[in-house]
């Protein structure tokens, strides 16, 4: 009998701990990913607002394209097109501390580029209007490795309005801004590179 006792208590208190653990949230990064989620499935066009780097911008003259093309509960996938470059997904997921953003980036053939995932992730409470992403240590690795040292000091920052959406980098002495008109949905375009429609 005890044996029997042993093994029921034994049996319930596992299927007590084997509940994953909640993914805990707070309002404003909760509104900030559900105003971007609740486009998903839409494409919009978007322009440069902001360029100051010198020589001319590989943005130039491309049509600029951002898709809400994936969501779940905890992620959002978001294609950036540049032209017909189709290399760049915007990863803005919720990992139970805040949010992170990370830049995947793919060749034609879907194989990784060497500089892929870098981002970072939110330190503050941010706004449900916006969010920044201050450089994250894999990516500051990242950056130093390839010999681009100016680029530990990225934030990315990304606004979102009934309007408008906005995809920002700064650093010191350097700043790129795009704006999103989100009244003008678009015809979507194909799957980024390395991801399948």
């Amino acid at each position: 009998m005890k044996l029997l006792t042993a093994t029921t208590l034994l049996l319930a208190s596992s299927a007590v701990f084997a509940r994953p653990a909640p993914l805990v949230s707070i309002p404003t990064h909760d509104a900030f990913f559900n105003s971007i989620a609740q486009h998903c499935g839409k494409a919009f066009e978007g322009k440069v607002a902001v360029d100051n780097a010198k020589g001319v911008s590989s943005f130039a003259d491309k049509k600029l394209v951002m898709h809400v093309r994936k969501c779940t509960d905890t992620e959002l996938q978001v294609p950036f097109h540049v032209g017909d470059d189709a290399s760049r997904t915007w990863i803005i997921t919720k990992t139970g501390s805040g949010l992170s953003l990370k830049h995947d980036h793919r060749h034609k053939d879907g194989t990784n580029d060497v500089s892929t995932m870098y981002g970072g992730h939110t330190l503050d409470a941010g706004f449900a209007q916006m969010q920044s992403f201050p450089a994250d240590q894999y990516s500051k690795e990242l950056f130093v490795e390839q010999g681009i040292a100016q680029s530990v000091g990225n934030t990315w920052q990304m606004y979102i309005y009934p309007d408008v959406f906005t995809y920002r980098l700064i650093r010191q002495g350097r700043e790129f801004k795009v704006d999103f008109d989100l009244t003008k949905p678009i015809t979507p375009p194909s799957a980024p590179w390395g991801y399948k429609d």
